[in-house]
């Protein structure tokens, strides 16, 4: 049997890998694969998560052991064969691979192969340049990344953006702040 995993990006429109792999290969071995099919390095912490349909995340799969209490689960990539959580076509996964900002690849098992077998994994599709792998909180609010600053900011339903400056900060004055802004102490 064969997973046939197909991997797109919400940055770039025509990103598509295709990652052919055997189900009892490890999360690793497909971290390794996406890793090599968009030429990232290796240096990066990540995680898959697998997803219910609307791509809510459900369980994590690390790269590296994160929780030390013996009675919540774990799975870590080099411990965790795919076959343990991946069963059905159509299961959706995240990959995320820049945790700063938590960009991620959406992946889909799009078709599980009988009557053949393979070892480890292989990228059978390659199309589009990969995303950057990592970019920072300025160049991500300036690309118009997931900084979410719009009426529902903070939950507040009375939040108007231009009472802001560029960097976020209230334009307000007025009421008990000083001229730079602050508020008094008052003893």
């Amino acid at each position: 049997m064969i997973f046939r995993f197909t991997i797109i990006s919400d940055e770039v429109d025509d990103f598509v890998r295709e990652i052919q792999v055997d189900p009892d290969a490890t999360f690793f071995d497909l971290h390794e694969a996406i890793l090599k099919s968009t030429g990232y390095s290796n240096d990066q912490m990540t995680s898959f998560f697998i997803c219910d349909d609307d791509w809510e995340k459900e369980k994590e799969i690390t790269l590296e052991e994160m929780d030390d209490n013996p009675e919540m689960d774990s799975w870590v990539m080099k411990d965790t064969m795919l076959s343990e959580l991946i069963e059905d076509e159509k299961q959706k996964m995240l990959y995320v691979f820049d945790y700063m900002t938590e960009r991620c690849f959406f992946i889909e098992l799009t078709e599980i192969i009988t009557g053949k077998d393979m070892k480890g994994a292989k990228c059978t599709k390659k199309s589009g340049e990969a995303p950057k792998q990592s970019i920072d909180f300025e160049e991500m609010a300036a690309t118009g990344g997931s900084l979410d600053l719009d009426e529902n900011f903070y939950g507040d339903q009375d939040f108007d953006l231009e009472d802001f400056d560029a960097d976020g900060f209230d334009l307000g004055g007025g009421n008990g702040t000083d001229a730079s802004g602050f508020e008094e102490e008052k003893y």
